[in-house]
This record gives C-alpha cells, structure tokens and sequence, in this order.
C-alpha cells in the first residue's frame, strides 16, 4: 500500500515537472549559461501542502543503516551513472567522453555559491540523506526501491556540491544545517518537503518545525 502512495506521488510530480521542464527549455534557450538547479522543486504553496501531508513521527531502525543498502550510482540509460547524469544535466559547457564520464565543464555548488571546474570536487549530494531516509521509512522498502531512491534523477533529490559543502551538509536535516548560500534556502527546503512526501517519508517534530520555519523565512 506504501509503495503504490509513493509510486502515485512521484507520477503526479512528474507530470508536473514535464510541463515545467518544457517552459524552463523556452527560457533558457535564449538565456546565458548558468547554474542549474535539479527539476521538480515545487511552488511555495505546494511545499506548504505537502508539508502539512507529512506524517511526523520520531526517527527509528538509525543502528541497522548500511549505505550498501541502497545501491548507487546505478546506470539510468544511454551507458551513463545518475553520477554521470546529473554533471552533464546540470553542468556548464560539459564535454563528456564516450564513457559518459564528464571531460571538461564547470558546475556550481548551489549550497555555498561556489563553481568548479575540477570534476572530482563536483560531488552529488542526495539533499534527503540515504540515513536519513532510512531513519524516516527507507528501512522498510526493498533494495530495489531503495536504489531508485538513491538514483533518482527525476526529482529535486540530487544536487551538485563541492566536497566541503556535502561535507558540512553531511546526514543533517533542515532543523541541524542549512546552505551557507542564503539564495538557495527557499528551494533547497521545498526540495527537501517534496522528496519526502513524494516517498511517503516521516519528519521528525524538530524537523518539520524547522521546515515551516523556513517556508515562512525563506519563500
């Protein structure tokens, strides 16, 4: 029953993001290049729905988590990793190699405003961390769903980051951390609701308070 709430949410967002995606096309075309933020970040007043959809509940299972539990960086087509993927998605001027692998580009981390051109230092991040997924429910889902979790390029869930902001940012929720890059704050916290409530994920009290704290400060 789990399984099939989430499958309808991400369904619906994704219809939602495909006609998103075809008016961002029109306005980038014309555009300068610059820095993109992954799809399907949702309206404020969307993430104020989902938000209040959320079930909060106290975290749970957090001993048993392994991050070999949720398989990654798995292939997503066209012989390219979701790693892969979401540089050239989101990079600038990205040169990729018959490998997918990315040759040359420049990427900015949207958590502290910073551009690299060193391809090493663009990490991805997973802006729900995989503990804390499996602290909200994760613990639950089988490996399978586990992966398209922690592949999913569809939704706001992977971001580019420099190795010290993932690093800052670790496993922490919005009520432990938040980008150092006050611009992102808004989307970064619609995000982070959306990714929840697309896999029927749990906040804790501190958690969700802090996130409609950030709705009202933020967006």
């Amino acid at each position: 029953m789990q399984a099939a709430k989430r499958a309808a949410n991400r369904a619906v967002a994704l219809l939602a993001a495909a006609a998103l995606a075809v008016i961002t096309v029109l306005v980038l075309d014309s555009a300068p290049a610059q820095a993109v933020r992954p799809p399907g970040i949702p309206s404020t007043s969307t993430a104020y729905g989902e938000l209040a959809a959320l079930t909060v509940a106290a975290e749970s299972h957090g001993s048993s988590y392994d991050r070999d539990l949720f398989p990654h960086w798995s292939s997503v087509g066209g012989g390219c990793t979701a790693r892969q993927y979401v540089l050239s998605r989101d990079g600038s001027d990205v040169e990729t190699g018959s490998d997918c692998q990315p040759d040359s580009g420049s990427w900015q981390s949207d958590f502290d405003g910073v551009w690299t051109s060193t391809v090493s230092n663009a990490t991805i991040d997973h802006v729900v961390a995989l503990s804390e997924a499996w602290a909200s429910g994760a613990w639950a889902w089988s490996t399978a769903e586990r992966e398209d979790f922690a592949n999913d390029i569809d939704s706001p869930q992977l971001w580019i980051a420099t190795t010290s902001a993932n690093s800052s940012k670790s496993d922490h929720d919005p009520a432990e951390w938040m980008p150092s890059n006050a611009s992102v704050r808004c989307d970064y916290v619609k995000a982070w609701i959306h990714v929840k409530y697309l896999y029927d994920l749990s906040a804790d009290a501190a958690e969700a308070g802090a996130l409609e704290s950030h709705l009202d400060a933020y967006c």
